[in-house]
């Protein structure tokens, strides 16, 4: 099943941009900056060991911080691409950025022009497809708490100096205090853009988040829903309407939304007949990758190889991608189900 699993094409949709860097990565980036986040890869485990979701975001926002430049945005966004498509056999990938935190002055007094952030990262994406096959597009997301001052700005950054890889419009950052319904009129203007909506809901708060991210926020798939499994009604409302759930296992573990992931919700869901993808939230900071989230998700449903390779599917088909794009990845997956079930026979 590893093996399967680790050659497996996939697509991962809710993954984000510098909590994808790697210990590799942030090292790097720690070289180039050097102040409170340690640059040798053995300490970074234990600054990235969380203990709670609050200290989560206080090391998510000290890698922000490493991130100064455009060819920090640029060396990060590229070598991400390399390391999903590589490592992780992701032919495409949804990058959730948040540009608020590196083009104005926040926790570090430093900026960059978002017509330099726009350039960096769209010229990593067009070398990545290139150079891996990759396919990355983005998400803006809001930081919740930085409050409606960043939620006026990134609706600006994606409507006026919109990415041609740019798709969707997201929330992210703590739920707690940070009501979905103040950040309608944003997730309204982008919408009528033809953005998608993806807001995070339901991590760290109750159903209430997840129904508000739908009914205020036009929510065409939830991040991380985890509370959903509280609420029969949602469930219901989910599966009826074909509404994905974005789950991320261990992210949910670290983060204490979960206790266990003998206890994580994810089989409730499925049984609900609800739409999961499963995807790695923050990877290294969480010690996991995406193949060791389809191998847990595997085990929690006890699944076969025919059923991970439709969980892949899901994600395929609950993606934003292209249909030429979503067309020849479902081939893939097709394809490598095909191919290992002979070796087996064999």
């Amino acid at each position: 099943m590893r093996d399967f699993i680790a050659t497996l094409p996939k697509a991962e949709l809710h993954v984000h941009h510098v909590g994808s860097a790697s210990p590799r990565i942030v090292s790097e980036l720690a070289e180039r900056h050097p102040g409170t986040v340690p640059s040798d890869p053995e300490r970074l485990r234990d600054f990235f060991a969380f203990r709670d979701f609050a200290h989560f975001v206080e090391v998510y926002l000290a890698v922000v911080d490493l991130v100064r430049t455009p060819a920090d945005v640029r060396y990060l966004t590229y070598e991400i691409g390399r390391e999903l498509a590589i490592g992780q056999a992701v032919r495409y990938a949804e990058l959730t950025c948040t540009p608020y935190t590196s083009v104005l002055p926040g926790h570090h007094d430093r900026g960059m022009p978002i017509e330099a952030y726009t350039e960096a990262i769209e010229d990593a994406r067009v070398s990545a497809e290139r150079d891996f096959g990759i396919v990355l597009r983005w998400i803006y997301d809001i930081p919740g708490e930085a409050g409606l001052p960043a939620a006026d700005a990134t609706v600006e950054f994606a409507l006026r100096h919109r990415p041609e890889g740019l798709i969707g419009f997201g929330l992210g950052g703590p739920e707690i205090g940070v009501p979905r319904e103040q950040f309608k009129p944003h997730f309204d203007a982008a919408r009528a853009a033809g953005l998608r909506s993806v807001p995070h809901a339901g991590e760290t708060t109750g159903p209430e988040t997840i129904w508000a991210s739908i009914r205020e926020l036009g929510a065409e798939r939830i991040g991380h829903g985890t509370s959903a499994a509280q609420d029969p009604e949602l469930l219901a409302y989910l599966a009826e309407h074909r509404i994905p759930l974005e789950v991320c296992p261990s992210s949910n573990v670290a983060t204490r939304a979960v206790a266990s992931l003998e206890e994580h919700p994810l089989p409730r869901f499925v049984d609900a007949g609800v739409v999961v993808t499963i995807n790695s939230d923050d990877p290294p900071m969480f010690g996991t990758t995406l193949n060791r989230e389809y191998e847990i998700a595997a085990d929690l449903l006890a699944l076969d190889e025919a059923g991970v390779a439709e969980l892949a599917r899901a994600a395929v088909r609950a993606s934003f991608a292209p249909d030429d794009v979503t067309g020849r990845i479902l081939q893939e997956i097709d394809d490598h189900a095909v191919d290992q079930s002979d070796l087996v026979a064999d």
